[in-house]
């Protein structure tokens, strides 16, 4: 059992996914924090505010409501709130959707993590997949949630590393074993750019992602989460090319 965990995600402090992360907290924690954005965050990836005030509402119960982005709660959690007493394990989500492939670069959920292992305090990235947006399994993560993250703590992972569990849409019963897996491709290939007019005669314009079914390569993500398993990736700051650092070292000069 450890002495304390620090919640946040990117949906927002009322989101469903929270509450669910709230069940499984209590379960690992004797005390359980919440700091997480008061507004839904999501694609926000790892900002954080360095241009504007960022102030805090205490909802009671050691739950504070953040006006930022998942950075800038996970840095007000450990920086501020819990300096005196920090939280051993970070757990950001449970998110509403995937969180896989190329998606983690945008992921605020990811972000919040990452910004939470940055700052020297281990962490990982919950989310829940789902067929039907309007209705989403939860009880797959609400269920498998803390034996998950029990099961990782016993083995232990990197600390330059934060740890992105998805879980399946399907009954926990039916969920396949936690299965190591790299970060795939994903499903993005590309933007759409949706133009609208408003009431006044003023266009305005929305970005979303465009998705296909694309080659996800071994080992991948998405084929382990496809076989309906619990699928864990590390994932790390590090975004360096091997196979092009290779092809430029042949060109260009490196440090001794």
């Amino acid at each position: 059992m450890l002495d304390r965990v620090l919640l946040t995600n990117d949906d927002g402090i009322d989101a469903p996914g929270l509450a669910v992360l709230e069940e499984i907290a209590a379960q690992i924690a004797r005390e359980v924090w919440v700091v997480a954005p008061e507004h839904d965050q999501s694609g926000q990836s790892h900002a954080v505010s360095l241009h504007h005030a960022l102030r805090i509402t205490d909802r009671g119960g050691r739950r504070y409501g953040i006006t930022g982005t998942p950075g800038d709660c996970a840095a007000m959690g450990i920086c501020h709130l819990m300096k005196d007493n920090l939280p051993q394990l970070v757990l950001s989500g449970v998110n509403r959707g995937l969180n896989m492939g190329l998606e983690t670069v945008f992921s605020g959920t990811v972000g919040g993590a990452m910004t939470a292992m940055m700052l020297g305090v281990p962490a990982i990235a919950m989310s829940q997949g789902f067929a039907d947006r309007n209705n989403v399994p939860w009880d797959c993560a609400r269920t498998l949630g803390a034996g998950v993250v029990r099961r990782l703590l016993a083995m232990g992972w990197g600390k330059d590393a934060v740890l992105n569990v998805n879980f399946p849409p399907v009954a926990p019963a039916d969920a396949g074993e936690m299965t190591l897996a790299r970060q795939g491709v994903g499903a993005v290939a590309g933007m759409n750019v949706e133009t609208r007019t408003d009431p006044r005669g003023m266009a305005y314009h929305w970005l979303n992602f465009r998705r296909s079914d694309r080659v996800q390569g071994p080992e991948s993500d998405y084929t382990a989460f496809r076989a309906n398993r619990i699928v864990v990736t590390p994932l790390r700051y590090d975004r360096t090319d091997e196979d092009a650092y290779a092809a430029l070292a042949e060109k260009l000069p490196r440090l001794p």
